[in-house]
Parts: structure tokens; sequence; C-alpha cells
């Protein structure tokens, strides 16, 4: 169903496989509604299970609305005040081409290339490895890196980056990020207030009923535990939503970098770099699937990882791309290109167009 062929191709059906995906969201909303119902009803009155689940389902058909509505409050005040959430979450501020000439020299040349905006560039004060675009409209979009990038990455590698995060960009992947983040904040709110306040919104202490023998009761109990079990799918399943739309898009990023910079080889250096010294240790969880590598302490692997592994990143490269995989020298770590073996230097020459354009 899913078969493409060509960078453009493959952006088609990534984009057809996210749609599927945050439709995902909704089918959770519902089912998060759901589980509050659920709750309220147990914690109004102990009736039988059948009851309580027929009575939640009329009032997520009555509630629909206000649920809607307070999405829609949580989306605007995302959309007004995300950017200054992530720029408080991840440190970044931003810098003066004065500040940064090296940089900025090396974003607008790559901007002009292709007529794109420029983005707005920020400095997160960092020794990791590490960079990530942000913004969901025209006008707002930004770029960050860490000065430990700045410092160790040449001048082909630090461009390889900058297209790598340009492309982000350029295929809308940072709205799909903001907005799938935006979701699976709703799921985390609700697990939280459920799972570590138990006397949300009422206490969990169903009220009595002294008739309730007669009319057959005791189903508050079985209710609630269905509607925590709910809820914990639904955050967990939020969360490998929110991983597989950020996994599927890195390989495309890394495509669209050499597509820009005609250089595989350098998109291929650098991540081998980050890959060493990609930890930040003051990243929230919810920001990792931002960033080019993941920044998280702890190595992450299968659905809960945020990112392809490097290896499998750096044989795409190679296989659609002409790529080669050379070995880190101590000199090519320096973040020098004068210091980097002829190869490498030689490889930022342009070359014939590849596979991915």
């Amino acid at each position: 169903m899913f078969q493409a062929y060509g960078l453009y191709s493959h952006i088609s059906a990534n984009r057809l496989r996210t749609i599927f995906l945050l439709a995902g969201f909704v089918v959770l909303l519902v089912a998060l509604m759901f589980s509050v119902s659920l709750i309220f009803e147990a914690l109004s009155e102990d009736a039988p299970l059948e009851v309580l689940l027929a009575r939640a389902v009329v009032d997520v058909k009555q509630g629909w609305p206000i649920a809607l509505g307070g999405a829609a409050l949580w989306f605007c005040i995302a959309f007004l005040f995300h950017q200054s959430m992530i720029d408080y979450a991840t440190g970044s501020e931003g810098v003066s081409r004065k500040e940064a000439p090296r940089l900025y020299n090396l974003l607008e040349n790559l901007c002009i290339s292709r007529g794109i905006p420029i983005p707005t560039l920020k400095i997160i004060d960092d020794e990791a490895l590490n960079a990530f675009a942000s913004g969901i409209r025209d006008g707002h979009y930004s770029v960050s890196v860490t000065r430990g990038l700045l410092a160790r990455l040449n001048d082909a590698e630090l461009e390889a980056v900058l297209g790598h995060e340009l492309t982000h960009i350029r295929n809308r992947d940072t709205q799909v990020m903001v907005v799938a983040t935006i979701f699976a904040g709703i799921f985390a709110f609700v697990g939280d207030l459920m799972f570590r306040s138990w006397n949300f919104p009422f206490g969990f202490s169903p009220r009595k009923d002294d008739s309730r023998e007669e009319r057959g009761g005791g189903g508050a109990m079985f209710a609630i535990l269905i509607a925590l079990l709910v809820i914990a799918l639904s955050c967990g399943a939020s969360v490998l939503i929110r991983f597989a739309i950020s996994r599927t898009r890195e390989f495309l990023a890394d495509a669209g970098s050499v597509e820009l910079t005609k250089n595989p080889d350098a998109m291929i250096s650098a991540l081998r770099k980050i890959e060493a010294q990609a930890t930040m240790e003051q990243i929230p969880s919810r920001m990792r699937a931002f960033f080019i590598e993941s920044p998280a302490l702890l190595p992450e692997s299968g659905f809960f990882a945020t990112h392809p592994s490097v290896d499998k990143r750096v044989a795409a490269l190679i296989k659609f791309a002409g790529g080669r995989d050379l070995p880190l020298t101590p000199l090519s770590q320096s973040g020098s290109g004068a210091f980097l073996p002829p190869e490498v230097q030689s490889s930022a020459a342009p070359r014939e167009r590849g596979p991915w354009g």
C-alpha cells in the first residue's frame, strides 16, 4: 500500500502514513473520553458494570463537544506559545550574525540556493553534539544547534546537519511533530492526574446506595480498573505513535540533506560524530524526537526509539546516495576540515546526482 520510489514519492507516502497515525490520536482521544466518563459514573454510584458502561457511552455522546472544546483550547495555547515552551525546555537562545557568522553563512547559502526563507538561528549552551528544527508556520521556523556541534563539526558536516534540519522544515515535519507532541501531552496530563492523584475528581469512593443489593451493584471497582487500563493503554499508544512519526521522518531528512549539499559523506561523518556525543541530560523526554539524534541518557530501541539507529541511517546513505562510512581519526574529530583525510576533504566537491536527486 505504501510502496514508493524516489525521494518525493517517499515524502508523499510518508505524509500518508502520518495522516493515518494522527487519525489514531483521534481514536485514542475518544477512548480517553470514555475512560474519564466511566470513572465519573463509577464514583457517582456503585451500579452493575453493564449499567456503568452504558452510562459512560451516553456521556461520551453528550459530552464530546466539551471535550473537543478543551482539546481546541489546548491547541490554541500550544499554537501561540509552543516556541517559547520549546526554547525554555531546550535552553535555546537566539544568536546574531555577528556572534555566529560561520553558522549564518552556511545556512544562508543553503537557503538561497533553493529559494527557502531563512529560519531563525539559535544556540543551545551544551557541549553535546545535537540540533533540531521547530516551528509550525512560515516566518516562525527556527534551527537550534549546540555549541558542541559548532566546535566539533567542520563546515561540510555542519552544512549537512543544517540541510537535515531545513528538510524537516521543507517537509513540514516540524508542524507534525508539534501537533503529535500536543496530542501526547493531553494523554500524559490525564494519565498523571489519574495515576498520581487518586482522589481525582471526587475520590475513589463510590457513593453508597442502600438499595444496590436489591438492584445488583458492585461494578464500580471493575469499571474503574477498566478505565485506568484504557487510560494507560491510550497514553502508551500515543507515545508510540509520536515515536513512529519521528522515526519515519529521519531517513527522509538525511536524504533531503544530501539533495541540498550533494555530499553524502559529510552527512555520514556528521552522524558518526553526533552519535558519540549526543546525550543531553537536561532535555525533557517529550522533546527528544525533535533532535537529529536522540539525546536520551539510556539507549532506546524498537518501538520505544525516537530515531532509527545511526547504523541504519548510514547504511541507507551508503546504499541510496553512494556515501562512504570512513573511520573517524583523532584529527578528523577536531572540527577543522583542514585536518581531515584527503578523501574526506575531496568528498565535499560536487558529485553526480544519485537515486535521491
